[in-house]
Formats: C-alpha cells, structure tokens, sequence
C-alpha cells in the first residue's frame, strides 16, 4: 500500500477557484475518474476527478477555500498497482539505479510497440462569435469513445442560438472537463482526447509536450507520490478530519442543501448573493434542473409582487399574478416545456410592453407597380438562383425613409435623459422558426442593392431556422420588420423591440377597388401598421414617416433620389 496525494490538474488557467462542494469522505473509497469536489471560478465550473483509485485517509481542503493548479485536493492509500506510471509509454530500457522514475520535463517518451505516437490534446471552445458566456446544454461524447474529424463533441446555446463544437482530429476521449449546465466561453477546455501522429504525417496531429495534460497529470502525480510526507498545506476541513461532508452552497449562507445540492452557474450563484436570494428556494427551469438568470429574475419579480399586494390590499404596485388553474378537472391535458428561446422571446417582449408607451398608426401602400417591376425581373432572378420577394424593396424604402427621418432609429439613454442619433442603418428582420423568434439583423442596408439584399435575406432566414445564427448577427439593428405577409392577415400591432423606438409591422397584400378621380380601378394594397414608442416619437413625426415609406413603395424610383 502507499500514500498518494491528489492534487488540483490544469483548469485553463483559472487561478482561486473557490471550493463549492466536496463529493467524498474520509474513509470513501473513490475510482479512477470520480469526481471529488466541484470547483467555480468567476466564469466557469468544474469536477475535479480522482486520477488513481484508492481510500481517502484525509481531505487537504474544506468549502471556501480557494484553488489553483498543483494544490493538494485529498490523500488516498492505494495499491501501488494502481498508481499512474509516468514511464509507462517510455522505451522499456530498464532505468539505472539511481535514476528518476519519472521522466524530465525535456523528454518526449515513445511507445514501440506501435508506429503511431499517441499524445493527448485538449479541446477548446472555439470562436463562437460572442465575448460572453453560453450554456454547455449537452455533451454529445462519453470518455472512451472514438470520434472523426468534424464529429461534434458538445451543444452550446446562448439566448438566441445554439452551436455544435466539431472534433478537431480523430482520436479518442480520455477526459470530460466540462458537463452540461456549465457556463463556458471562448478557451474553456472542453475535453481531453488522445490522437495519433504518425511518422510520415509529420506534425499532422499534437505531439505530447511537456505543457500537455497527460504529461502535466503524470509529473504532478510523480511529485506527489514523492512528497506525500510533506506538512500539511494548513486548509483544514470545519467539521472536523474523518467526519461527514456537508454539501454547502455559498449563495445560502453555508448552510446545508436538503435532498441535493443546487445546481446553478457562477453568474447566477453571483447575482443570487446581490439579490439576497436564497437559491434553495428557486425552481430551476434548465436542463436537469439548473436555475437559471431567468428563474432568479422571476423569483424577484414574484416576491416584488407578493410584498406589493400585502402592503396595500392587494392594490399595491406589482402587477397581479394570473392565478394557476388545474385545466385536468376539465379534461385530458398534456404539459410540455416551453423552449428557453420562447421564453427568452416572452421575457423581452413583457418587458418591452410594460416600459413602453406603445402607439401604432395604419396605412395602405399601393405597390400595383412594384409588383409588375418585381414580375418582370423573375427571370433574372432565377439566372441568379434567388427569389426576390416584396421584402428587399421594403428594406430599401425603409432605409431611405430612416435617413429622410433619423428620429424614428435613435435610442434613449441615461435614464431618458438624452437621445442617441445612430448614423447607420441596420434592421432586423423577424423570423418565424420551430424554436421560436429570432431577429437576424442586416448591416448597412442603405448601401446594398436589392439583389445583395435578397440574397441576404435568404441566407440569414436559413441560418434562422437551423438555430446557427451567431449573436453578432442579431444585435446592433436600429429599426426592425415583422412581415405576416405569406400568413395572411389584414393588420396587426408589433411589439417595439427595445432599445429601438419603432417597428414596422407587414400584412398581407390584396387586391382593393381604389378611386381614381373617375372610376374605381383594383390596386394592389399592401397593409402597413407602425408601431413606436411615445416617448421619443410623437404623432406627427410617425404621421410623416409612413406617408414617406407608402409614397416610396408606391413609386419604387423614388428611392432613388
């Protein structure tokens, strides 16, 4: 039997990452693999695994404290049999008597026994188009098994979309360094996987290096084994060595979860203990129960409402709540769960309706003569391999009218204080997808042509729908379009899609008997409603810009002047 001491391995650079569990006990015995306690940094969360398997003697850290690469985790007795050996891939030269056991550092060991090298590679999280942090909603691999080039490896998703992570070379899973819930971002590690390099493929795959996490976990377990006699680190654990671990949760004050630990990111534990929340009492709404920002943000807004209702009546300033209702005593029912883009979708929208003074004016626009230009360019549009739609000639129009009227594409700020003039015309585009609402944006459509346009159009509705757009390509708009146009409907009224101050909503065309001075003659009406918020824009300056935007449509040359 000998002593081995588990230490923290590479966790991507994070440096104090806080305690937030501890998974075993003295006198457990832990395996290969098993998870000993749940680390969070800032950003990130993670399960330290056990590297050899073994009964744990002691605990060398307690909740709270703070860890970094190479700290003393638990000492475990194991067979020596079961120790990792460094050497194990080396030549099988036997070593002289005075020689290290281990490897140094500027040694690259090769196995004979094949022709291929194998050496470990850790996969990040790539470019994924945003600074900020996105779920890990599931992992697509398991450690053992073998993956192709290209095989995705995990599913990310941020507010509006979800993205696979490919596998970078073929090979093999030797760790998971992530699980889903996790909060992740560009650079997290991901995964550790072991490629092979073969002599005639030169530098085809990573060799392993001495900075390598295979090589890394096997100098840090040679030391360990060598140290295990060393002075404790002084972290000790508050119950007492040899008593029972209590799961604790900083965001409760330190005290025990009953019936499980809470599940939750760092951001969400962070905002909780701002908010003064306690997270035993919220309901988590993401996958395997993780609370989310959203849950904790309806927690306050439900106990806001329920303290406004006692204090006067029930006459107080929180919105009443919509009482629950059992639909069952009425008949067969089914539950199934909203999507988190849905309700992302509800959260913006309430939010909008509440903070903005909506007012929405109608108008008819008669695009009789738009839509004998569009007729005659259908050919041309097929040469091209698009379809030009009624709605590239509607960006166009609204662009020119944003410039003739640049009120109705500002924002406010400060609190209302001032107003933000934008000298830049991008607009959004809503989206019906399977998933829910998305806005995709179109940048500078004041300096594309209708082609250009058309062919955007259809390349962000694809990538819409197959839940693939980046945030970047959803954000920075300053006017949006909301088309029933290919639905039906003669008028709706849009929702203003906060911080922008005006949307236009697009109903469906229809032949109309229209007065010509002498004789009704049919026209073709398209149905247009605008939507804005009071705040910033008044009757008169929404008065003039529909009027501009009918007359452009009307005589589509007009947008050239």
């Amino acid at each position: 039997m000998a002593t081995l001491t588990l230490t923290v391995p590479d966790i991507g650079g994070a440096e104090g990452a806080e305690v937030v569990e501890v998974l075993v006990a003295v006198g457990d015995t832990v395996t290969v693999d098993q998870s000993l306690v749940v680390l969070e940094s800032d950003k990130a969360s993670m399960e330290i695994p056990a590297t050899a398997e073994g009964t744990v003697t002691a605990l060398k850290i307690a909740v709270g404290d703070a860890l970094s690469e190479g700290d003393a985790i638990v000492e475990i007795e194991t067979e020596l049999s079961t120790i990792p050996d460094p050497a194990a891939s080396s030549t099988p030269e036997a070593p002289a008597a005075d020689a290290p056991s281990a490897p140094g550092p500027s040694e690259n060991p090769v196995d004979t026994r094949s022709p291929a090298e194998s050496s470990v590679m850790t996969v990040e999280v790539p470019d994924i188009g945003t600074e900020g942090d996105v779920d890990l909603v599931e992992v697509l691999v398991a450690v053992g098994q073998e993956v192709t080039e290209g095989e995705s490896l995990v599913l990310l998703e941020s507010d509006k979309a979800s993205m696979e992570v490919p596998a970078p070379l073929a090979g093999s899973i030797t760790r998971l360094l992530v699980s889903a819930g996790t909060l992740v971002r560009q650079g997290t590690p991901l995964l550790a996987m072991s490629v092979q390099s073969h002599s005639s493929q030169g530098n085809a795959a990573p060799s392993a290096s001495a900075g390598s996490p295979a090589k890394r976990e096997a100098a840090t377990t040679a030391s360990d084994t060598a140290s295990t006699a060393a002075p404790e680190t002084g972290r000790q654990l508050s119950s007492g060595v040899g008593s029972p671990v209590t799961s604790l949760d900083s965001a409760t004050g330190g005290r025990s979860v009953e019936g499980g630990s809470i599940y939750a990111g760092p951001a969400v534990r962070k905002l909780a203990r701002e908010f003064g929340v306690d997270l035993l009492k919220v309901k988590g709404s993401g996958t395997r129960g993780r609370i989310l920002k959203e849950d904790l943000h309806h927690f306050v807004q439900q106990a806001l409402q329920g303290a406004s209702g006692t204090t006067s009546g029930g006459q107080g300033a929180g919105i009443p709540v919509i009482p629950e209702v059992d639909f069952s005593q009425f008949g067969a029912i089914e539950e199934t769960s909203r999507s988190r883009l849905d309700k992302v979708t509800a959260a913006n929208m309430s939010r909008s309706w509440l903070n903005v003074p909506h007012v929405t004016q109608f108008d008819d626009a008669d695009i009789t003569d738009l839509e004998s230009f569009r007729s005659e360019m259908k050919r041309e549009a097929e040469q091209r391999g698009t379809k030009l739609t009624p709605m590239p000639f509607i960006l166009k129009a609204c662009a020119v009218a944003l410039a003739r009227h640049p009120k109705l594409k500002t924002s406010l700020a400060q609190g209302g204080e001032t107003l933000v003039y934008k000298h830049y015309c991008h607009i959004g585009m809503a989206v019906d997808t399977p998933a829910g609402l998305v806005v995709p944006v179109i940048r500078d459509v004041d300096k594309k042509g209708l082609w250009e346009l058309s062919e955007e159009m259809a390349h962000l509705a694809a990538l819409a729908r197959d839940k693939k757009l980046k945030p970047d390509q959803m954000q920075g708009g300053v006017f949006t379009i909301s088309s029933l146009g290919n639905i039906g409907g003669r008028g709706f009224t849009p929702i203003v899609n906060a911080p922008e101050v005006a949307i236009l909503g697009v109903s469906r065309a229809s032949i109309q008997p229209v007065w010509n001075g002498s004789e009704f003659a049919p026209r073709k009406q398209l149905p247009l409603s605008l939507s804005y918020d009071h705040r910033v824009i008044n009757g008169g300056d929404a008065g003039r810009f529909l009027t501009e935007l009918v007359g452009l449509l009307s005589d589509i040359r007009r947008t050239l002047l």
